[in-house]
């Protein structure tokens, strides 16, 4: 499939998922290409991801992945990682309340560019993908619209909150209909790094769980850019894209 290459004629990016290890299943590729770029990347976590570890209760769990998070951001050059409070993992809702909270950040970071998870029912393998993540993929657009508006949540400029109506792009990872491509092949192992950083999130996960080299390759790896033997010789980060 032929994709059209992502923009680059911007500076400031804000990356929004549910959950700690979400950007690390292939945008954190992407991520490393721009902050390489000298572009300035802003992670925004809905939750800590406390419900993840099974074997792991949700108070020790939310701090063990917040620390994983940071450490994957770091990775791919990205320093400043928020968390929002409030929000509990495995049952989120796409209300108007999670629609302020995200509109409040965007207008504080002032991004050109906003990423996100798909908020589709299920994944181009056919998997059925979480409830959070579709309430947040679907809230995130949305709250780009009510961030440049000030009519709505309009007690976010009483506190300081500015509108912001400068996202160009959204744009949508892991979705069934992209868009547009970043070549990552150069950036491929430091997207490997970041997701390897989740250490005590992958060391629960079952045995036969894929490495994560294996999973990044089978996500990332190009299959029109692929040797006889089938591996990737290009690596991409695919994301349905709408320009506004």
């Amino acid at each position: 499939m032929s994709l059209q290459t992502f923009p680059t004629d911007w500076q400031r990016a804000l990356c929004i998922v549910a959950h700690p290890d979400d950007l690390e299943y292939g945008t954190a590729a992407a991520v490393a290409r721009w902050t390489d770029e000298g572009k300035d990347v802003t992670y925004l976590l809905v939750t800590r991801g406390e419900a993840g570890i099974a074997t792991m209760p949700p108070q020790e769990a939310g701090p063990v992945r917040e620390r994983e998070e940071r450490d994957g951001a770091r990775a791919v050059g990205v320093e400043t990682v928020l968390f929002l409070d409030g929000f509990s993992d495995g049952v989120v809702e796409a209300d108007l309340r999670l629609r302020r909270e995200l509109a409040r950040v965007i207008r504080e970071v002032r991004p050109e560019v906003v990423t996100t998870i798909s908020h589709a029912e299920t994944f181009p393998n056919g998997g059925l993908n979480q409830a959070d993540h579709r309430a947040v993929g679907l809230s995130v657009i949305d709250a780009v619209a009510a961030a440049g508006n000030r009519w709505i949540f309009p007690e976010l400029i009483s506190e300081g909150a500015e509108p912001w109506d400068g996202v160009r792009w959204i744009a949508s990872s892991s979705g069934h209909s992209p868009t547009h491509e970043v070549d990552v092949t150069d950036s491929f192992e430091r997207g490997v790094a970041s997701l390897e950083a989740h250490r005590e999130y992958l060391a629960a996960l079952d045995d036969d769980y894929p490495s994560p080299r294996d999973l990044l390759g089978m996500i990332l790896g190009d299959p029109e850019g692929a040797d006889g033997d089938g591996a990737p010789r290009r690596y991409r980060w695919a994301a349905q894209v709408w320009e506004r």
